[in-house]
């Protein structure tokens, strides 16, 4: 399935190769296709970077940043282990801060050692993460969400964040890398006593819905319980089916808690506030399909492989913001976009950054959950796919 108009919003399936004449790029500087794994890049490598990495034994991965920025910035963190490896340079690397449990289910780590490690410690992580725990470090590295562009490459560009740190490290570092699109690493999924529970009460068996309702900035990114419990009413209306809906909440001070509401006829509705997100990375593989606006917790759910490797289709509603740019860049992972989010998509541009004020006071009700429906429904068939 391509981009499919609905109405004034378009559907952008997470399969869609952007040809690079399509969209603001900047040229990799070289074809990828036709450099081998492990071959010197026909550009200089930064020099003191490389010598800098080269001497290191240890690396500490410190992110101390919102969630989302997180999660798409790991792929630089794996384009340095790659490059380590290829290189024969063996390193001790661990996560520290808030995320440390979540890095850990990449298979970016390595196992506690008996010895000490040889050579510098270096840091790898956000602003806030490098100021916390790099001072003493021989080499810092920051990944910063706003300062690789649009790749393109061998015909296509690379709009998606995590495609954009890796490819910008793999330039830096002078060395083709071994990973190719989708570069999001997948995050492991665990037996979790809130999944059995939630299996134990009846849920997660049917049709099961996620519907994030989490967001930092809700006047501008909060699609309202009301509106998805709508969108689960028409799914389950056209399924013939009583639709379950977990409504994904925030971290309220007092904790979890789950709520249910009273039925509809079409949906079940079922309220997770408080959640952490390494539950969240157990139970979301557990779903037919997730929702949710642009932020931190639908970029775990599209990055949580179930315990067999499979994704259920995440659907990513935008607004504003680049729809391509802020995704994982996973094939499960599909966006639904006003012409506003396009534009941006297109010329690579950010309301934030760049200062664009909207010439609309359209938010997330640009997205009718009737419109919206449709698409979770082509997506649970199987269309396109």
């Amino acid at each position: 399935m391509t981009a499919v108009a609905l109405a004034a919003i378009r559907f952008h399936h997470g399969s869609q190769i952007i040809p690079a004449g399509a969209v603001h790029t900047t040229p990799l500087g070289y074809d990828r296709d036709d450099v081998p794994v492990g071959a010197p890049l026909p550009l200089p490598a930064s020099a003191e970077l490389v010598r800098r990495l080269s001497g290191c034994g240890e690396i500490d991965v410190a992110f101390e940043g919102t969630l989302g920025d997180t999660l798409l910035a790991l792929t630089g963190v794996r384009a340095v282990l790659d490059w380590l490896r290829l290189r024969s340079v063996r390193v001790v690397v661990r996560a520290v801060g808030p995320y440390a449990g979540l890095i850990a289910r990449t298979g970016l780590l390595t196992r506690p050692q008996a010895t000490t490690p040889n050579g510098w410690r270096a840091v790898i992580g956000d602003r806030s993460g490098v100021e916390a725990h790099g001072s003493e470090a021989a080499a810092n590295l920051v990944l910063d969400p706003a300062a690789p562009p649009c790749w393109s490459s061998d015909g296509r560009a690379h709009p998606d964040l995590p495609a954009r740190h890796y490819l910008a490290l793999e330039r830096r570092l002078g060395i083709r890398l071994p990973v190719t699109a989708p570069f999001a690493p997948a995050l492991a999924t665990r037996p979790n006593e809130l999944v059995a529970e939630l299996r134990s009460m009846g849920w997660l068996n049917d049709l099961t819905l996620a519907a994030i309702t989490a967001t930092s900035w809700p006047e501008r990114k909060d699609y309202t319980d009301r509106r998805y419990i709508e969108l689960a009413e028409h799914i389950g209306e056209a399924q013939q089916t009583q639709a379950r809906l977990l409504l994904i909440g925030g971290n309220p001070a007092d904790g979890l808690r789950i709520t249910v509401e009273a039925p509809r006829r079409h949906a079940q509705v079922l309220r997770l506030d408080g959640v952490p997100a390494t539950d969240l990375a157990d139970l979301f593989p557990h779903c037919h399909l997730i929702v949710g606006n642009d932020t931190g917790l639908t970029h775990l759910a599209a990055m949580a492989h179930g315990r067999d490797g499979g994704c259920p289709p995440v659907v990513g509603l935008y607004a504003r913001h680049s729809h391509s740019k802020w995704r994982t860049g996973l094939l499960h992972h599909h966006a639904v976009a006003t012409d506003l989010s396009d534009r941006m998509h297109q010329g690579d541009l950010c309301p934030v950054r760049d200062a664009i004020t909207p010439d609309t006071d359209l938010h997330m009700d640009a997205f009718p959950p009737a419109a919206l429906a449709r698409v979770c429904l082509d997506l649970l068939a199987g269309v396109g796919q």
